[in-house]
């Protein structure tokens, strides 16, 4: 198959997944083309079955802003008539979905019929897609979609809560691949490590986009309770909004030599590689993949029960499950955790374990199902 993937190519999730899957896919075979407004921040080698395509918005002083949609539109149009692509699949509704609808429906006058599957990721239907100045577009697109999935169930409850939505939604989880994530540290790593914790410190470690919703906040208070039992450094990866009062927390609680501010890190790998536990106290995940990519790595994860996490994050096995804001139970669950080798050795043992559910080849072979039925229900229509 030759299939377009519609993607935003920054660190969040849905670039993160979109680029991965299409890195799969070309890896089976399948040619990939990659649409979007930069290079995806995963697509880091050269692949024969992997194509990218620039989206150029134009600039023009009449516009206050730049008509990204329609300039998506006219890409995916150019792209399908002359690369002869078999479908499309677009990640994040916003504008992904609704330049699927238009570029169709202008191919229809080509003479080419066109497939899109819609892939929902979390904030484009939770935060964004419920604006007023969004929602019926959106829906209007979710509904036109040729197939539809979600990352969790979840989400899937969701969409159909808060959208006119009579479009059939699949459950497609979020994946990973075993085999490349790091589970002791060794060279390197292992020199990463011990210049952080020397004296055999447990390590801490959170990822995220540092907005309000992940509340990073209850991270770094979570680390001081914990601190308080058991020697401990916190590693803070990710940057935003939220950056600075974090900082200013931990100037205030004396805590600064035992936090490590490291910015958006690509190889999150490394991160994982050297830590003992991730935290994540989200007021809402519709999946999770950074806890999932934490167990992969075997860290157990501490995390609320917001959304798509108890999807993905076994309470009592891979980790512990607490209420939004809860953080005494998240911090006494941390030190249960780390408060000896045998307990955190099962627990890392488990994590992983837990995590190969989660596997790309569980994963992919669903995706493939939705391109084989889409494409077939287009040839008889």
């Amino acid at each position: 198959m030759k299939i377009g993937i519609v993607l935003y190519p920054t660190f969040g999730g849905s670039g993160v997944v979109a680029t991965e899957l299409g890195k799969a896919l070309a890896n089976k075979g399948h040619e990939v083309h990659f649409i979007s407004y930069n290079q995806p921040v995963r697509l880091e080698h050269f692949h024969p079955n992997i194509r990218y395509h620039e989206v150029r918005p134009f600039h023009y002083p009449l516009f206050d802003y730049q008509p990204y949609e329609l300039a998506l539109t006219s890409k995916l149009v150019d792209v399908v008539r002359y690369e002869g692509l078999d479908l499309l699949h677009v990640h994040y509704a916003i504008p992904h979905a609704s330049a699927a609808y238009f570029a169709k429906q202008i191919l229809k006058t080509h003479g080419i019929e066109i497939p899109y599957v819609t892939t929902l990721h979390g904030t484009d239907i939770t935060l964004v897609g419920k604006h007023p100045s969004f929602e019926p577009v959106i829906t209007f697109s979710i509904n036109e979609s040729d197939a539809v999935t979600v990352v969790s169930q979840s989400l899937k409850d969701d969409t159909y809560r808060h959208f006119a939505i009579e479009n059939e939604i699949e459950v497609i989880h979020n994946f990973i691949e075993p085999g490349s994530y790091c589970h002791e540290p060794k060279g390197d790593d292992l020199k990463r490590k011990q210049e952080i914790a020397p004296n055999g410190e447990r390590i801490i470690c959170h990822m995220s986009n540092f907005r309000k919703v992940k509340r990073v906040q209850d991270v770094v208070e979570i680390f001081k309770k914990v601190r308080e039992k058991i020697p401990a450094k916190l590693l803070l990866a990710g940057d935003g909004p939220e950056r600075y009062l974090i900082e200013q927390m931990c100037k205030e609680s004396s805590i600064c030599g035992d936090v490590h501010m490291v910015g958006s890190v690509q190889s999150i790998s490394e991160i994982h590689c050297i830590s003992d536990l991730f935290v994540l106290p989200s007021e809402t995940e519709s999946f999770g993949l950074a806890a999932l990519e934490a167990l992969a790595s075997g860290v157990p994860v501490i995390s609320t029960n917001a959304g798509g996490l108890p999807e993905v994050n076994k309470d009592g096995f891979s980790g512990f499950l607490s209420k939004v804001g809860d953080i005494n139970k998240m911090a006494n669950d941390a030190i249960h955790i780390l408060k000896d080798d045998k307990t955190l050795h099962q627990f890392k043992e488990q994590a992983f374990e837990h995590s190969l559910n989660f596997t790309l080849d569980k994963i992919l072979p669903k995706y493939e199902a939705v391109y084989e039925k889409v494409l077939k229900k287009d040839l008889t229509s």
